[in-house]
This record gives structure tokens, sequence and C-alpha cells, in this order.
């Protein structure tokens, strides 16, 4: 049976890698007024986005996830020409995307009893999650049925594997978006205390703390190295994404500095490199730069 990838924007993946990979999106909204909500990137660009949250930090955007009848609306296509869907959204932790995405599932699947839809947590967000996304399509593009995919995109030893470790400015943002948890106990932006952050099992917590963003971000680097002598795990056997905000050319540097650190653990690919999407830069603010990491498929 033939399926589709679909996933939430917050998956953060360009229009060039959307068509080479056959991936369908289904775009959050955002707002910064909380009265116009636009989506992402078809309405308004991501760069937008943030040069407005430079020029006025004290105005923090909303979000807000896809709808039931967004779902539904995506859903609907395929189940009408029998073909199955795998859709792969956002960690439930940082937003309802996955229960709206269920809703839809079960209103489709009451019209059309036939539909397989199949929706997944990828536990992460972001470029992990636009990581787990390609993963997936490189699946169904090797020839994996609808039922093996579904089974290797489950699995908790393979999900597991998912990681980022990112910094950001401050922790105003994460604050405001009630999203500090953890990293509150060890970083506060009255002592200008830069935290060092890690998403995994579809969580974020503290990894650490710095008084500098280039110490910081050094400290990114080194959790890198330290989950791999922990693992004893290749390097080679991982894909991997550096995400950047609003500074393009840091963004660049992190990358080339990434790439000088893996290639020193082994890593004889070099790294993809992302433009963090709305969805997460309203909880991270605009400065936030790190990598993400999953198992090759």
């Amino acid at each position: 049976m033939d399926y589709q990838i679909i996933s939430d924007s917050s998956c953060d993946l360009e229009q060039n890698l959307r068509k080479k990979y056959d991936i369908e999106v289904v775009p959050f909204y955002i707002s910064f007024d909380e009265q116009i909500y636009q989506k992402e990137v078809d309405e308004i660009a991501i760069d937008d986005v943030y040069n407005r949250m430079v020029a006025f930090p004290k105005q923090y955007p909303k979000t807000s996830l896809p709808s039931v009848q967004n779902y539904v609306d995506a859903f609907t296509v395929h189940a009408k020409e029998g073909r199955a869907v795998i859709c792969i959204c956002i960690t439930t932790s940082l937003s309802g995307s996955y229960n709206s995405a269920c809703n839809a599932k079960e209103i489709v699947c009451e019209e059309y009893p036939d539909a397989k839809i199949t929706v997944i947590n990828s536990l992460g967000a972001t470029v992990l999650q636009g990581l787990f996304v390609i993963e997936a399509a490189k699946l169904k593009q090797s020839g994996a049925t609808y039922e093996e995919a579904v089974e290797k995109l489950t699995s908790e030893e393979y999900l597991a594997t998912g990681r980022i470790f990112f910094t950001v400015g401050n922790t105003d943002y994460l604050k405001h978006g009630g999203r500090i948890g953890k990293v509150a106990s060890v970083a506060s932006s009255a002592l200008n205390l830069k935290p060092i952050i890690t998403l995994k099992d579809g969580s974020i917590d503290a990894s650490g703390i710095a008084r500098s963003r280039k110490k910081s971000i050094i400290k990114t680097y080194d959790l890198f190295k330290t989950y791999f002598v922990q693992t004893g795990d290749d390097p080679n056997d991982y894909v991997y994404a550096v995400g950047y905000g609003y500074d393009r050319e840091e963004g660049m540097e992190y990358k080339e500095k990434f790439d000088e650190v893996m290639h020193e653990l082994g890593l004889r690919e070099e790294t993809q490199i992302c433009h963090i999407g709305a969805t997460i830069c309203v909880h991270t603010g605009p400065y936030a730069i790190g990598a993400g990491l999953i198992k090759k498929i």
C-alpha cells in the first residue's frame, strides 16, 4: 500500500527538502497581537518573525497549533484515494498538535473505515523532528511497506536515540512561555547566565550553565562528545542537523566548528543546517543555536 509522510511545521524543513522527500507539512499559526494568526511559512516568512522579535523584544509572539480540521483536510485527500498516512508531530510536551492529529484520524476513519492513518509523537521538535521526518521518507523511498515503516518509526529504542543540545540568548522566552521547567533551577537571566539545554525523550532538561555565549556554545559541542563516549556508538550511524535562529552568520560559524568536532570523533559526512522556525523560536527566543541527532534508520 502506498503511503504519504505528513508532519506539522515544527519540523522546520525547507521547501526544497519537502519536495525532495515528498513530505507534506501542516502549518502552525503565529500571532503578534493574539488576534491575527498567520500560517508559518505559508503566510509569514520566518525571517519576518525573527526581525520583528529582535526589533520588539518585549512583544512576545504566540503560536497556535494546527486545528483538528487542518489535519482532517490533510488526511481526507489520501483516504479518498486509498493511500495510507504516517503523520509525525512535535513532542506532546511542547504542543497539542499530536492530539489534534489523533482526533482528526478518528473523524476521517469514521467516514473512511478502510483508511490507514498512523500518528506518531516524534518526542522531538525543530531539527530533531526534521531529521526524523526525513528518515521516515528515506524508509519509504527504500521500498519499506507502510507496516514496516510504522514498526520502525514507533520503536521506543529508535526514538530514544534522538537529541538536541542547544543554548539560548537568555531565559526570558522560556519563562514567558512557561517552558523553563528544570532550566529555572540552574540559570537566571538576572545573573546573565546562559543555559545549556537538552531536548530528549520529549522533554526539555537543563544540562549546565555558562557565563558567556561563547562558553555556552562550546558546552553544546562537549555534550556531543560526551554522548558518544557514553554510548560507544559510531557517529556515522547517525544523522545530524545544526539549527540557528536570527543570526545566520553565527549559524554557519557554529556548523563549521560542529563539523570539526564531529570529524574528530570519526564522522565522515557533513551535517545539515536548518533555520529554526516560529513554532520553536517563540519559546526559545531569537538566539537559540545548537544541533540535533538521531540514529539512521
